[in-house]
């Protein structure tokens, strides 16, 4: 299983995902929802739009928008794997509650080293530019 936002997805996101599937199984992707999203900043493409850009990546089985949070897709799905970016181990891993979860349930999480880029800072970056013109 590989989640996140996605919004925009970029070419970091691509090689994640690309990688998850080099574990030679299905990759389940759970999208976080707009509510989620909106968190970290304005949704660009709402959740159901995400879905049918994201179903149409080859490295992607299914694809799931998440209704709540990533504790609950891991409990119901149960996934051999939990894939995540390497950025999340660099700033100190998952959460105690997610990682717990994964050891009860035996779900092996993998740190992938796929392209470093942040959909975030790449935000950030535009609305910098935006404001300089």
């Amino acid at each position: 299983m590989v989640d996140g936002s996605f919004d925009p997805l970029h070419d970091g996101h691509i090689e994640y995902f690309k990688a998850a599937a080099e574990f030679g199984l299905p990759v389940l992707c759970n999208i976080a929802s707009d509510r989620w999203t909106r968190h970290k900043h304005p949704v660009l493409l709402e959740q159901s739009r995400r879905a049918i850009v994201l179903d149409s990546i080859r490295y992607l089985s299914f694809v799931l928008v998440g209704c709540s949070s990533t504790l609950i897709a891991l409990e119901t799905v149960k996934p051999k794997i939990l894939a995540k970016g390497r950025d999340w181990l660099d700033s100190g891993g998952l959460p105690s509650d997610e990682l717990l979860l994964c050891s009860r349930l035996q779900i092996d999480v993998k740190y992938l080293d796929s392209v470093r880029n942040s959909s975030s800072a790449m935000l950030a970056q535009f609305n910098s530019q935006q404001h300089r013109q």
